[in-house]
């Protein structure tokens, strides 16, 4: 535990000016993602405090900025939804659920920096990362439609009455179940729903169809569903606040980047608007005072409630391990260093769960804020620690006048996070990419958006592994060479082989193997064998052969057999290393292929092959 508490205090000036200005760029950032979340801005900001401070205590890069990131919000976003969702809209009874879940996935994430995934998250292919970056994007614009124009489902009435036969039906489903978990859904005992049905009241429903039909608008297809009602019910204040937000984003990195855009924009936006507005939407009410510890985690939810989105949790606890390793590689090219991939998964696990204890939305590296402290004159771990020490003096001191922020505001600075979230750079080479490569990062950007962020990864990697496999076994297959002696000359023959052609005659082939026998090239080997005419003696040279998998060890058995059943010597050259050992392991050497036809070099086989020819086939004496 030494290394995490050794602090090096030798740049501490770089470390603080980082800290503070990559605090002031977290600050509008951490409220627009709690709001996004559906959680309220103040969990955003618990989320930001937290994160940013532990991660940064215990993670594995030097100047690392953690805290809420648009992919984390936009799958907490989902599994909050869904949680309040099941709980009748109820979001006190969904909390400790929810938490749970989040709490969940910083538990998963220590576990993957145990268990040294992180070394592996480098290997995800970039068509996977680009459609998945893109599609976020694609969903943070689209959910914050509503909120930048001023529409909120719940308050449009007309829209709210038209859930209320619903509404009345689910509540009338809601008494039966209770009834029949009370064992009294009897016949005789069914006037006791009537009773219960009778005393509905119109207050209860219309609660009900609002819940509704905020479920209705959720998302991106909700919101696109209800798009067209939003047009004809714009606020026009919330409307304009939004679009000067982002107009000065903009418009102001254009005068200078010394000060950040989004917090320029903040104070501006906001201080016109308690100025010159007398009434607007607040971001709602942000607590004063240090954030409490969540017991309720611990008591007020039911095992039940948590189960189905375990899966949910370990794949936002992969993503958070995604998004922080490749921020964790920008920030190495910029400083030169070397980060710690395993050990930065604990911090950030640390971190998520830490926040979630106290009721923040979890988070990971954040490329902009890293970026900017870097800038900054950041050196160390103490630079992240410092912004998050920033964040939470200011809700220590500023709590009341954060809650006065328009929410209008916070729906514009998503706008810009969604533009500038998309990936460009891949979308721009499109049209240089192989087709197969821009089929995945499209079909992961459509699933990303309209099916789920999880589904759109594991789609994304299965159909990438499968394509990255087709392309091996072709490369493979190019050089992989059969060649009669006679024909040989056709081929481009290995250094070693000489000038055999014409000493040799038809009677034998030459099969030269290079790169990996796998299950993607095991069926062509198959093949390949089956279409060798008439023979004596299969030489298969393994020279370039580096791994053999079980697939490629039983097309090898299958080969071997059918030759032999033709009565053809099969002899193997420069069997080595890992496939030897399977080969041994699973008796093709010696069971199969006897000791002796397994020779050390290519010469060796040659001074044997042309002793057997000579006593098979003896010159005619004069």
């Amino acid at each position: 535990m030494k290394e995490f508490f050794k602090f090096d205090f030798k740049h501490l000036r770089g470390d603080l000016f980082g800290g503070i200005t990559a605090g002031i760029v977290a600050l509008p950032l951490a409220l627009a993602f709690g709001l996004q979340s559906g959680l309220g801005a103040a969990a955003g900001l618990y989320g930001a405090i937290f994160i940013s401070i532990f991660a940064a205590l215990f993670g594995g890069t030097n100047t690392q900025i953690s805290g809420p990131t648009a992919p984390m919000t936009a799958v907490s976003m989902v599994v909050i939804a869904g949680i309040v969702a099941a709980n009748e809209g109820d979001m006190s009874r969904a909390l400790p659920a929810i938490l749970i879940v989040f709490l969940l996935s910083g538990l998963f994430q220590i576990v993957l920096g145990f268990l040294k995934v992180g070394q592996y998250i480098r290997y995800i292919p970039y068509p996977v990362v680009s459609g998945f970056m893109t599609g976020i994007g694609v969903i943070i614009l689209i959910t914050q439609i509503l909120p930048l124009i001023g529409y909120y489902p719940k308050e449009d009435q007309q829209f709210v009455r038209e859930f209320m036969p619903e509404a009345e039906e689910v509540l009338l489903e809601r008494i039966l179940k209770e009834e029949a978990a009370e064992d009294i859904l009897v016949l005789e005992d069914f006037k006791e729903t009537v009773r219960r049905a009778g005393e509905i009241g119109r207050a209860e429903i219309e609660q009900e169809s609002r819940v509704l039909a905020g479920n209705a608008a959720a998302g991106v297809t909700g919101s696109l569903r209800v798009f067209g009602r939003a047009l004809k019910n714009i606020n026009y204040i919330d409307f304009i606040l939004g679009l000067i937000t982002i107009f000065i984003i903009y418009g102001f990195r254009r005068i200078t980047t010394l000060i950040p855009s989004t917090l320029v924009a903040l104070l501006a936006v906001s201080i016109g608007a308690v100025i010159f507005l007398p009434e607007y939407r607040t971001i709602g009410t942000i607590p004063s005072g240090f954030p409490m510890l969540r017991t309720e985690i611990f008591g007020g939810f039911q095992i039940s409630q948590v189960t189905p989105y375990i899966f949910t949790a370990v794949s936002l606890a992969l993503l958070g391990a995604i998004d922080s390793l490749l921020t964790s590689i920008v920030a190495d090219n910029l400083t030169k260093t070397k980060h710690n991939p395993n050990r930065e998964l604990i911090g950030q696990g640390i971190g998520n769960s830490i926040a979630a204890l106290f009721g923040g939305i979890p988070g990971a590296g954040a490329t902009i804020r890293t970026v900017v402290n870097i800038n900054s004159g950041g050196k160390t771990r103490l630079s992240g620690m410092f912004a998050g020490f920033l964040l939470l003096i200011i809700l220590l001191s500023l709590g009341p006048l954060a809650s006065m922020i328009p929410a209008a505001v916070l729906a514009g600075i998503l706008v810009t996070v969604g533009i500038g979230v998309m990936d460009y750079k891949g979308l721009r080479h499109v049209p240089q990419l192989p087709i197969a490569e821009v089929i995945v990062m499209f079909l992961v950007l459509i699933l990303t958006v309209f099916v789920g962020l999880i589904e759109a990864v594991i789609i994304g990697m299965v159909l990438s592994s499968i394509l990255f496999m087709k392309k091996i076994a072709d490369v493979v297959d190019d050089r992989t060479k059969t060649a009669p002696l006679k024909e040989f000359s056709r081929e481009i023959p290995w250094k070693d082989e000489g000038n055999i052609i014409e000493r040799l005659g038809q009677q034998v082939y030459i099969k030269h193997l290079d790169g990996p026998l796998f299950f993607g090239f095991a069926s062509r080997f198959q093949d390949m064998i089956k279409a060798l005419p008439e023979l004596e003696v299969v030489i298969i040279r393994m020279d370039k052969v580096p791994y053999m998998d079980q697939s490629g060890l039983y097309a090898m058995e299958d080969a071997i057999m059918d030759l032999q059943e033709q009565n053809i010597k099969v002899v193997f050259t420069d069997v080595h290393g890992q496939p030897r050992d399977i080969m041994e392991v699973f008796n093709l050497i010696p069971g199969l292929v006897d000791e002796e036809f397994c020779f050390d070099t290519f010469q060796d086989c040659l001074k044997w092959l042309e002793g057997y020819l000579n006593e098979h086939h003896p010159k005619p004496t004069v």
